[in-house]
């Protein structure tokens, strides 16, 4: 099968024949039919010290899936062959304390799909059963490919109960911009979105942003006045940059609470007489809850969330230079790799 690999430890990758995978009896073969590029796959494209430090070639990349169940495992029961699946791409141990006390997503022993484990930029990606979702065919093959980062996006949304609150995001990449359509869904009101990307404030502000906000530009207490308010109920932080985590700090309400789900520097400094004194809450947030997420997602899908104006480009996988250059360009939403 053809397949986009990380052969060395360089920038690149190199789309090449390999061979099909074979199926334990608990695996199941699922043949792609569109997958996503992520952030993280552009940090592996790159090769950046994120990519150097994680991922050991080679290896199929890639996480974000939609496909069609293509052969199943001895032992699989519960799926039939063409089935439409996404998968889960955190692949628990089932054995650790967090495993064992129903807190799978905090596995200890995580492989995480194309950065671990062979990924679904690919023909065929194999997955144990327990992390292949079904999907009703009401669901696009579009939606059904970005459903790993809209997962993202629905784990820090509604951490909180944020509906009839005041929100402030910051970071309108893909996540967050996904993030501000399910905040819109669960009636939180009014939503506040900083960047310093112009165009994806533009793209947020078509998406029912109440008000966009660029950095460092804008007066955001302005903002805030003509709309009575005199801070944030709730914030997401969905950009990963230190200036951002303390710019939803300076502008929460005492008691407030916010999600974390921006990978931020390990050297990241905030005030702390700040979080002390104004009883902030923050919460970090990784991946999805497994699998209440997933079914909390499939059920928002099915009451009206659509994530697709977000999808901005699709691509043949043997464009997929192209493709990974435009991502990284920030000119971009969601970009789908045709295979």
């Amino acid at each position: 099968m053809k397949a986009l690999v990380k052969l060395k430890a360089a920038a690149g990758l190199e789309l090449i024949e390999v061979a099909k995978p074979s199926l334990k009896p608990y695996e199941v073969l699922i043949q792609v039919k569109k997958a996503a590029i992520c952030g993280t796959d552009v940090h592996i494209y790159h090769w950046d010290k994120w990519a150097s430090q994680t991922i050991k070639p080679p290896l199929i990349i890639g996480h974000e899936f939609f496909g069609i169940i293509a052969q199943l495992g001895t032992e699989v029961v519960g799926f039939t062959l063409g089935q439409r699946v996404s998968g889960e791409g955190h692949l628990s141990c089932g054995s650790c304390r967090n495993c064992r006390t129903d807190k799978r997503h905090l596995c200890i022993q995580t492989q995480g799909l194309g950065i671990h484990y062979p990924g679904a930029f690919a023909e065929y990606v194999v997955l144990p059963a327990l992390n292949v979702i079904a999907l009703p065919d009401s669901i696009p093959d579009d939606i059904a490919a970005i459903l790993d980062p809209l997962g993202n996006a629905v784990h820090s949304a509604c951490h909180f109960d944020i509906s009839g609150q005041s929100l402030l995001i910051t970071g309108a990449g893909p996540i967050g911009l996904m993030a501000l359509l399910v905040a819109k869904q669960i009636g939180a009101y009014p939503i506040f979105m900083v960047d310093v990307n112009p165009e994806r404030l533009l793209l947020a502000k078509k998406l029912g942003a109440t008000e966009t906000i660029l950095s460092q530009h804008d007066n955001c207490k302005a903002l805030m006045q003509a709309h009575h308010l005199e801070g944030f109920d709730h914030a997401l932080e969905m950009s990963g940059q230190p200036q951002a985590l303390q710019t939803l700090i300076e502008h929460v309400y005492p008691g407030a609470e916010i999600a974390l789900l921006g990978i931020l520097p390990k050297e990241t400094m905030v005030n702390g007489l700040d979080l002390i004194f104004k009883s902030l809450t923050l919460k970090g947030i990784y991946g999805r809850v497994l699998f209440k997420t997933w079914y909390k997602m499939l059920t928002l899908l099915a009451e009206g969330l659509d994530p697709r104006a977000i999808i901005t480009h699709h691509f043949k996988f043997s464009d997929y230079q192209q493709a990974f250059e435009l991502a990284a360009s920030g000119k971009a939403g969601k970009i789908i790799l045709e295979w």
